[in-house]
């Protein structure tokens, strides 16, 4: 067996793995040394390879970046953020038809400001929504649908870890792509009050109004909310402004939502702790999937495997929208079976590379933001397909009574949003990288 047939070999073996229930990082890890040893033939690089990459991805400054945004999310999620955010837009929205379930999106997207995590946006926006859902009559699929729906909001609404990894791996700036960011972010939370509002007209007995608020009370609620706006325009502003540094920022955002906390009168010794706590446990996790992608990904080089199929897509004279539609179909389809880091962490290296020397008709640093834009969507919906979407399984545990096969069908209208709008985007970049050309040109 060649290196390259080798190296194709592993990708369905660690496939397999995955569902199988084996841990992704250890998965990863076991296929790299297994892989490597075959090649070489010796542990001895594998061995070395262990220690000198392990310093090599922890020593980059630029990680450092991850734990501060998890702690900021920690914190959000004590400070009452959610539940300010969630009264504000239903204060607007609630007397609508289906206004209790877009409350629960446009609060999910707020909270996602703040917030750089689709699972703790979605099972601290569910803790606050879904008891207001469940009161005003909204069918289980439709709640647990939608506020699933509403999480993966958290990884598109800048910041977000996962754009911040992508940012590492390819090489591109994370200010510019949080700034990208922000219109596909608004068009989803957009896409999601639509289908919503399709659903109750379908179904027009499917939930009860809420009371229409007075604009004085609206105003009320509104002013409650500007800690959130405060610590979003610090974090992304003062990115972009040049005044902090993406770990400075996220430095910044920590302190003033754990100063938000205090105030709130939230913030007590034991949840402190298990903020500490929570943050170190995910750090550790993601930091395991980053060693072991990159253990797997070194293996992969060391075949050749990337060179040979950039290579080989070159020569084939394939069209740049054919490829890219290839790709975007094989996300959908990892967005099946595994979760969204470990996708980016996998196959970035590899696909970013190909994507890269295919000629859109557009320079190489406003690809890679509109690439990876493209990308952290895709990868978004995977968290609400079955059979591995994250986001459904965390709402549906919250809703004892509503079996998964209804969290299902409710994701199903969200995930056709999605998909349309993956075709706007790739089919329009300038939708994506306007707001970038705007800034740039101030």
């Amino acid at each position: 067996m060649t290196n390259i047939e080798l190296a194709i070999w592993s990708l369905p073996v660690l496939l397999i793995l995955v569902f199988l229930r084996a841990p992704i990082a250890l998965a990863m890890i076991g296929v790299g040394v297994g892989g490597t040893y075959l090649v070489i033939g010796t542990p001895m690089m594998t061995l070395n390879q262990l220690k000198t990459l392990t310093y090599g991805t922890f020593s980059n400054y630029s990680f450092s970046i991850i734990p501060l945004f998890l702690l900021m999310g920690q914190f959000a999620t004590l400070s009452g953020m959610s539940t300010s955010l969630f009264k504000a837009a239903e204060s607007f929205l609630g007397h609508r038809k289906g206004g209790v379930a877009m409350s629960a999106i446009g609060a999910c997207a707020g909270f996602g400001a703040i917030c750089g995590s689709s699972l703790a946006t979605a099972a601290t926006m569910g803790q606050v929504a879904l008891p207001e859902m469940k009161r005003y009559g909204y069918p289980d699929s439709l709640s647990t649908g939608a506020l699933a729906a509403g999480g993966t909001l958290g990884i598109l609404i800048p910041p977000s870890v996962i754009l911040v990894i992508y940012a590492i791996l390819a090489e591109q700036n994370i200010a510019k792509l949080f700034v990208a960011a922000f219109i596909p972010g608004i068009l989803a939370a957009i896409g999601y009050m639509i289908a919503i509002s399709i659903w109750v007209r379908v179904r027009p007995n499917a939930a009860r109004l809420s009371p229409r608020v007075p604009w004085g009370q609206r105003m009320v609620m509104l002013g409650k909310i500007w800690p959130v706006i405060l610590i979003f325009v610090a974090v992304v502003g003062g990115i972009y402004a040049g005044i902090f540094t993406p770990t400075e920022a996220a430095a910044v955002g920590a302190a003033g939502t754990f100063i938000a906390a205090l105030a709130s009168g939230e913030m007590t010794w034991p949840r402190l702790t298990e903020s500490i706590l929570s943050t170190a446990s995910a750090s550790a996790m993601i930091f395991l999937i980053i060693l072991g992608a990159g253990i797997y990904n070194n293996f992969l080089s060391l075949t050749q495997l990337p060179q040979e199929a950039s290579a080989w897509v070159g020569t084939q004279g394939f069209s740049p929208w054919f490829v890219l539609t290839i790709v975007l179909i094989m996300y959908l389809l990892f967005g099946c079976v595994m979760d969204s880091l470990s996708m980016v962490l996998l196959t970035v290296p590899i696909i970013f590379p190909i994507m890269s020397v295919l000629d859109f008709g557009m320079s190489v640093n406003d690809f890679g933001l509109w690439f990876g834009i493209l990308v952290l969507i895709v990868v978004e919906v995977g968290l609400i397909t079955p059979p591995v979407g994250m986001n459904l399984f965390i709402i549906n545990g919250m809703s004892k009574t509503t079996p998964i096969s209804e969290t299902y069908k409710g994701a199903l209208p969200f995930v056709i949003t999605d998909i349309v709008r993956v075709v706007i985007l790739a089919s329009f970049p300038a939708v994506t990288l306007w707001l970038v050309w705007v800034i740039d040109a101030l």
